[in-house]
């Protein structure tokens, strides 16, 4: 319903109510009919469900089962090892993720506790989820709105909506029909839960209550909306559902195959078949990347990035697009005065001090106005500034304390500003001189004087060149506002209406906008040599959108598109638009969730910065959800992936080049862990065709698996920043983690470690060795391989020594921790029993130092041919 389109004689019959406001009756009645005025909330899983979800993936319910049958055929040890492994990965996704979603709770704690209505013409002070549609309610300063209100009186009524519509300065009500359609921010007329009264006072009627308000639509959106998968999880689960039919295949065929072609007892075929799941599913490397994740997170909350969901890190590094909200993302979320103009000339604003000995007369009285004709003071706790009043007036303020001039000990008299008549005035002690100093409206403040100071003197008003410059700097998104002054007698005490009407000299213009950040505007230039394309999406009007896009350097800033154009355009026409499209104002929450779903559709992985209340939805819905933590409300932080600390656009792209370095070690991890598992995996298949003993136990497979895996791969995680990593195009979503190449690698370093581990088994049995020598001098031969196919995978394509593998201590550390375990396992007696080894003689750790180093020689040969290939 369009409430504001309609005149309150016609509201009152449409909710059967009167300006005396409801009954206590009716008010009952209604409310038991339509329901609190709160929020409903969503339902959310129990604690429980969480943590078992992550045991919901195709290769641990392989290694469930694996443990099961172990324990069937009396292998406890084995099975508890499985078990242990399995638990682990849990426990650290669970860890991870444990942070639930508290959205709507936050969005039910924006709602006001307590309303002041009228019932039957008698004030009464009731809980505010008790209001009902037709309820009058009564407004004054720092009043949290209740519900959303169409106002029937307004005197000097002034609402922060930022939270809402992302509108920088607050609106002043009125109770004006509007006959237009308008957009959210421009319903003068309305007033919505969950914002602010600044100032004034009025009194509205409900017009809609809980889920119906703006907040709860938002609310609503935040219920429906599911959470999207990133595409690191997208990737590895087409990973695993890869590796799971491979296996499930390779084990049913070689079921068959022995069964009819050697003549194994059940409990060995089951043995050798849960050997085979065992080393073919890479059981440690969720473990790796959640280590790798986790590394990435704390090193960006060290930048001010806070990461609340880990895949979140990788998707920042496959990010396209940022959608940013304009106020307090992009901007200061401080109004700021960068222009004053005189006749004379115009002065950019600078943070500079202000010295007024040195400037005209005409910025002197500029400046000395902006401080005495104003009701709003500055303070900082804690290094954080708080305007308390007006923020246009904070503007001023900020403008004459560079001059380093007191407010105090000069006014005289004032007349406050009053909507009515669009000015304020005030009589002033200046240097022992009495001064009448007023502001307001251009067009108010041009009406009331007939003189104006040019070169230090009074000349005739110049009217079209200041019509001219108002036109000028409004068309750059400015908020214009006048000043004049004139002298007046010493013996003056009182101050009248009549007393501006004559010998007012006009002392020129100020140019009021939120500034954009220095940090963003640089932040901008290196998102797009990155590939990464900056998009302006606000509630703000459209000349300021387009002002502040034009100076931080966001591209297509001139064909904005407002809200109402938005809501014209269909699913399909919208797609088209958002291309070419890089500036979106006056936009509502449903216009932000439809851009960021329509840039979605055109196959970008989409970032979404904000901090009102309205950006949550399309928070949620993006990819990555990016909020303030500084001025952002809580619903948005809740709502998001993460959050910047220090409120600054370019942590985010210190976050995206985290996030890439992240993606680049997880690459090299899966790179590296894949083979190492599939060459454990051949060893199986290879002696079940062969009619062959199996060359390793169960437990040592999940050793090799689990302790190696995770102590070398850890390393990998430590691997410092590529060269060229912020002048790469971002990656395609959908790029495959192994592509050809990969799968060549992995295939043929598979082959080559198993073909090792054959040969080395081949020359011990040759030699009439034990079992136990050469198993574990196999076993060893295996973390060689793995040893020094680590430090290929340090580069995908180049050599991987150089100056960086010195900086890596992590890798150094590893490798020594992995050898001390490996001599535990060869040397302890103890382990001995546990993991059926043996004390290897030098010879036999020779011949296992020279087949792994012959991995490492292999690999590098066949680089070098790739490198020469890609020339």
């Amino acid at each position: 319903m369009d409430w504001y389109k309609l005149p309150l004689n016609d509201i009152f019959k449409k909710v059967e109510t009167n300006e005396a406001g409801l009954g206590n009756s009716e008010r009952g009645k209604r409310l038991a009919e339509n329901g609190s005025n709160v929020l409903t909330k969503g339902k959310e899983d129990s604690e429980l469900k969480k943590f078992f979800k992550h045991f919901n993936d195709l290769l641990i319910y392989v290694l469930i089962v694996a443990g099961i049958l172990k324990g069937i055929v009396g292998s406890y040890i084995e099975m508890v090892i499985i078990f242990i492994v399995v638990i682990i990965n849990a426990i650290i996704g669970y860890s991870q993720e444990r942070k639930a979603t508290n959205s709507l709770n936050s969005l039910t704690s924006m709602l006001s506790e307590e309303a002041t209505i009228l019932s039957e013409n008698k004030k009464e002070i009731v809980p505010a989820d008790s209001l009902v549609v037709g309820d009058v309610v009564l407004l004054g300063p720092g009043d949290i709105i209740p519900a959303d209100l169409r106002i029937i009186e307004a005197y000097n009524l002034v609402v922060e909506e930022a939270i809402l519509t992302g509108e920088s300065t607050p609106v002043t009500k009125n109770s004006d029909v509007i006959t237009e359609k308008a957009d959210l921010g421009d319903r003068l007329n309305m007033v919505f839960s969950g914002t602010l009264v600044g100032s004034g006072s009025g009194k509205g009627i409900v017009t809609e209550t809980g889920d119906d308000t703006e907040l709860g639509k938002i609310s609503r959106n935040l219920k429906e909306m599911k959470n999207t998968e990133t595409p690191l999880i997208k990737k590895m689960k087409q990973l695993n559902k890869q590796v799971f039919y491979i296996l499930s295949a390779l084990i049913v065929f070689l079921l068959f195959y022995s069964i009819f072609y050697h003549d194994f007892s059940m409990n060995e075929l089951v043995s050798a078949l849960i050997a085979l799941a065992v080393s073919a599913v890479p059981e440690g490397l969720p473990a790796v990347l959640s280590i790798i994740l986790s590394l990435g997170v704390t090193r960006m909350a060290k930048e001010k990035a806070i990461i609340k969901k880990m895949p979140a890190v990788e998707t920042l590094g496959s990010m396209s697009v940022i959608c940013s909200d304009k106020t307090g993302t992009l901007t200061k979320n401080e109004m700021s005065v960068v222009s004053v103009i005189t006749k004379d000339e115009v002065s950019d604003h600078t943070e500079k001090p202000i010295e007024l000995r040195d400037e005209s007369l005409a910025f002197r009285r500029l400046v000395e106005i902006a401080l005495y004709c104003n009701d709003t003071k500055i303070d900082y706790h804690d290094g954080k500034r708080e305007v308390i009043g007006n923020p246009t007036e904070g503007a001023l303020l900020e403008l004459a304390n560079r001059a380093n001039l007191s407010q105090d000990n000069h006014l005289i008299y004032k007349i406050p500003f009053d909507s009515l008549y669009k000015y304020m005035a005030v009589l002033v002690t200046v240097d022992g001189e009495n001064y009448i100093y007023l502001k307001g409206a251009p067009d108010v403040i041009l009406g009331l004087a007939k003189q104006q100071v040019e070169k230090d003197t009074s000349t005739p008003l110049d009217l079209e060149y200041w019509e001219s410059r108002i036109s000028e700097f409004a068309s750059k998104g400015q908020r214009v506002l006048a000043a004049a002054y004139k002298k007046v007698s010493s013996e003056k005490e009182h101050l009248t209406h009549e007393d501006l009407h004559n010998e007012m000299i006009f002392a020129g213009l100020y140019g009021i906008i939120d500034p954009p950040k220095k940090e963003a505007i640089e932040a901008v230039g290196v998102c797009r040599e990155a590939g990464i394309s900056v998009k302006m999406i606000t509630g703000d009007h459209k000349d300021t959108a387009i002002a502040i896009a034009e100076e931080i350097g966001i591209e297509n800033y001139n064909n904005a598109l407002v809200g109402s154009e938005i809501e014209g355009l269909s699913d399909k026409e919208l797609r088209d638009v958002v291309a070419d499209h890089d500036v979106f104002a006056r936009t509502t929450p449903e216009h932000k969730l439809r851009l960021v779903t329509a840039i979605q559709e055109n196959g970008h992985v989409v970032g979404m910065t904000g901090d009102g209340v309205n950006d949550a939805p399309a928070l949620k819905k993006a990819d990555i959800g990016i909020a303030m933590g500084i001025k952002g409300t809580q619903v948005t932080k809740d709502a998001s992936d993460m959050v910047l600390a220090d409120d600054n656009f370019a942590t985010i792209v210190k976050a995206v080049k985290e996030g890439r370095r992240v993606y680049d070690n997880l690459k090299k991890t899966i790179y590296f862990a894949l083979p190492t598992a599939f060459a454990q995996g051949l060893l199986v298949v290879v002696s079940l065709l062969a009619n062959m003993p199996l060359p390793l136990t169960s437990v040592q497979i999940l050793w090799l698996n689990m302790v190696t895996t995770i102590t070398l791969s850890f390393a990998l995680g430590f691997e410092p920043y590529a060269n060229d990593l912020m002048k790469r195009k971002p990656r395609d979503p959908k790029e495959n983690i192994l592509d050809s190449y990969a799968i060549i690698r992995v295939a043929y370093v598979s082959v080559l470690i198993a073909v090792l581990g054959f040969a080395v088994e081949a020359y011990l049995r040759g030699k009439g060795v034990d079992t136990a020598v050469i198993q574990t001098t196999l076993l060893q031969t295996i973390v060689f391989g793995q040893a020094f196919y680590m430090i290929n995978c340090r580069e995908l394509i180049k050599f991987p020594i150089d100056k960086g593998i010195l900086k890596n201590n992590v890798l150094w550390g590893s490798l020594a921790i992995l050898l001390v375990l490996q001599a535990i396992v060869i040397y302890v007696p103890v382990f001995h029993t546990i993991m059926e080894t043996t004390a290897l003689n030098i010879t036999q750790l020779g011949i296992s130092l020279l087949a792994g180093l012959g991995v490492f020689v292999v690999v590098e040969i066949e680089k070098w041919i790739y490198r020469l290939v890609k020339k």
